[in-house]
């Protein structure tokens, strides 16, 4: 190496080691944010099966104790179900608000957080 294009070789080599710096980099914020993704994905999908065993267990409480209430369990399931359907139609009415405020302001921390 002469001394004349020593300082191209050198910037070439420190120009190729930054790309490389670079990319791992990326790599590194892509594995972060995938992984801290997932695991509040998997944490809401864990809440809303637990919740889910608990909506079970209350609406067959319901419908047995309305059934012996009004005398018919076909009678307290019906009262069980008109609830749920209302409760699905509050929630179809709102869930522009309640998903979008929450998932975008989610994905906006993930991927453009501040450095602390």
């Amino acid at each position: 190496m002469s001394d004349f294009t020593k300082p191209v070789e050198e910037l070439g080599e420190n120009a190729s080691e930054y790309i490389d710096l670079r990319i791992a980099e990326l790599k590194l914020g892509a594995v972060k944010g995938l992984s801290v993704t997932l695991s509040k994905l998997l944490y809401i999908l864990l809440v809303l099966f637990v919740v889910s065993v608990i909506l079970i267990a209350i609406a067959f409480g319901g419908v047995m104790w309305i059934g012996e209430l009004i005398g018919s369990y076909a009678g307290g399931a019906a009262i069980i179900a008109g609830f749920f359907i209302i409760v699905l139609g509050v929630l179809f009415l709102l869930r522009k608000k309640l998903f979008r405020n929450t998932f975008v302001p989610l994905f906006v921390n993930l991927f453009f957080e501040e450095d602390k």
